[in-house]
């Protein structure tokens, strides 16, 4: 039964895959695993340190090629936030980006439902995807902060 659903779990990514002309390997699953589960935003640095752990015999280069394949194949988006490494996020949906300008942390922000356009467009311009970055801080340093002032 486990390996029934095992399968079943991987015909959409095997599918998508295939459907961006890749073939489906060990090495794909497993990084494209690493990344839904903890959806962190994580650098492909962090993607390889965790992938480690579960596959010893990986290598930088092929977690590098497995991301590329993965965001070709439309199952990764990669986001940049700031100027540092790029960052990969499995979440599809439209949605923008918090950033904690202290820790680092890249939080998914929903976007406005059903209300159109999220800014002002110029006119005549049509948007095909948005990625949408907010910088500022996170719960965690925000109280931080409000302590530091507090006690100054």
């Amino acid at each position: 039964m486990r390996s029934a659903s095992r399968k079943q779990d991987q015909e959409p990514l095997t599918q998508r895959l295939t459907d961006g002309g890749f073939r489906f390997t060990p090495q794909r699953e497993h990084v494209y695993t690493v990344l839904t589960e903890r959806r962190d935003h994580p650098t492909a640095e962090e993607v390889f340190i965790r992938a480690k752990k579960g596959m010893p015999e990986i290598s930088l280069a092929t977690v590098y090629n497995c991301l590329d394949a993965l965001v070709k194949c439309g199952l990764v988006k990669q986001v940049a936030v700031q100027r540092g490494a790029a960052r990969f996020c499995p979440n599809m949906e439209e949605h923008g980006h918090f950033y904690c300008d202290v820790c680092g942390s890249v939080f998914d922000m929903e976007l406005p439902a059903g209300q159109g356009a999220p800014v002002t467009m110029p006119k005549g311009f049509t948007v095909d995807h948005y990625e949408i970055a907010a910088h500022g801080f996170c719960p965690d340093c925000g109280a931080r902060k409000k302590n530091v002032e507090t006690i100054s």
